[in-house]
């Protein structure tokens, strides 16, 4: 499937809301415990928005994938041992693919995309941090070539740092 790219806009927020809340559902039925009612919340996205961080793949009309892009993260991120702690990077946060579109490779998809756009600002990193419950979530960042460089304790569980250079 051939999705376009694009800023999110406010005008985004509800179908973003609902495109999270179908695949928290989702992943619920799935026994992934990630997300709740406390993350993530709509005033994060309105946030990521505001600062244009926050990314739309569509598919037609509709939204197929969101996600954040940026440099910002928790201070936990400190304690990875990132191979070259000296680079600049970015980080993905709430990569979410509506369950309509799961399947599909879709999120292989928004992953090449965010490489693409990582090397066209001569950014030769990409970090994330994924729930370790999430088999799916692990075996499409383990196929992408994302290596684990640490791990952190939040919200539902364990969570691996993991890294990407391109």
């Amino acid at each position: 499937m051939n999705l376009i790219y694009r800023p999110a806009t406010l005008e985004d927020l509800d179908s973003i809301e609902l495109l999270v809340k179908n695949a928290v559902i989702q992943m619920r039925h799935q026994g992934i415990n990630q997300w709740n009612q406390y993350y993530p919340l709509r005033e994060d996205f309105i946030e990521d928005i505001e600062k244009g961080q926050l990314f739309v793949g569509m598919a037609g009309q509709e939204i197929a994938v969101i996600y954040t892009l940026n440099q910002e993260y928790d201070k936990e991120y400190e304690t990875a041992s990132w191979s070259q702690p000296e680079k600049s990077f970015f980080i993905v946060h709430r990569l979410c693919v509506h369950p309509k579109f799961q399947h599909q490779g879709i999120a292989r998809q928004t992953m090449e995309e965010i490489e693409r756009t990582a090397s066209l600002h001569g950014v030769p990193s990409i970090r994330l941090d994924v729930y370790s419950k999430n088999p799916y979530a692990l075996k499409l960042y383990h196929s992408c070539g994302y290596q684990e460089v640490g791990t952190i304790t939040r919200r539902n569980g364990m969570f691996y740092f993991m890294e990407l250079y391109i």
